[in-house]
This record gives structure tokens, sequence and C-alpha cells, in this order.
């Protein structure tokens, strides 16, 4: 069964094995007490499955605050997406993004936006083909006090 579900808090270690193999740094123990606390607070999740295994997800929230490029609030925010390797290129990210775009216009938002680093040339590639516009780019600075 190929599927895009909703994911709920019994998801969340699927979630959070998912994004661990996407964000490196973080273990799945640690983002999966993140993740419900995000999922309390309003956020939301998205499981892809192909043959009943899960093999990627997106991450969405509402944004209160201001966000580059836009006029309204809150804003829908693609706060991360991933497709394991070997399932990328059949539409599945695409799949992903319409459900968390569905969910966002289902939250009363009439935009959606997202980011990803400068040199991330996969995600760049992936947001221009999913007809995103760049709305700023920007240099963060930090020192030691």
């Amino acid at each position: 069964m190929e599927t895009v579900k909703k994911a709920e808090k019994e998801d969340i270690a699927k979630v959070a094995g998912l994004a661990a193999l996407l964000w490196k740094n973080s273990s799945a123990d640690e983002l999966s007490k993140e993740f419900y606390d995000i999922l309390e607070k309003g956020g939301a999740f998205f499981l892809k499955y192909e043959g009943g295994v899960p093999i990627g997800f997106a991450q969405c929230s509402l944004r209160h605050d201001y966000v580059e490029g836009t006029e309204t609030s809150p804003v829908g925010y693609l706060e991360g997406i991933f497709v394991c390797d070997g399932y990328r290129r059949r539409g599945y990210a695409k799949e992903l993004l319409a459900a968390c775009e569905a969910w966002a216009k289902k939250q009363g938002c009439t935009e959606f936006a997202s980011d990803c680093e400068i040199g991330n040339v996969e995600s760049l590639a992936f947001h221009n083909a999913m007809n995103f516009f760049e709305a700023n780019k920007i240099v963060c600075f930090t020192k030691k006090l």
C-alpha cells in the first residue's frame, strides 16, 4: 500500500527514526521527545508508506512570527522533509509536501514557506521544482564573548 498518512502519537517513533537519517546530529530518542511536544503544540507530521513500510516524512508547523517574504499570519511552514535513498525521484516528497500544504490550508493559512541552507543543493532544487520562490538570502554570524 502506497499512501501518505498524518502521523499520530503512536507514529512518532517511526517519524523520529526517519528524521534521525536527515538530522544526523540528533538521535531518534531525542527527536521522539521533541516531536511529541511539537505534536502537542499543534504541529503536524506526515509519513509516506510504500508496501506498508514508512520511507519518508514531512514536518510542518504554523509560524505566527514574521516569515521572510510573507504578508500574512499564521504561515504554514515546511520544517523538514525526507525520503529514504532508493525511493527518491518518484514524486514522494511532492506528495508529502502536498499533505503539508493541505493541512496548512485547513488551519486557515493562505501562504506556505520553507527554508534550506545555502549549500544544500538537493533541497534548493526540490524547493525550486515545487514552485517555491526565493524570498531572501542571509549570512548569519556569531562570535564568542
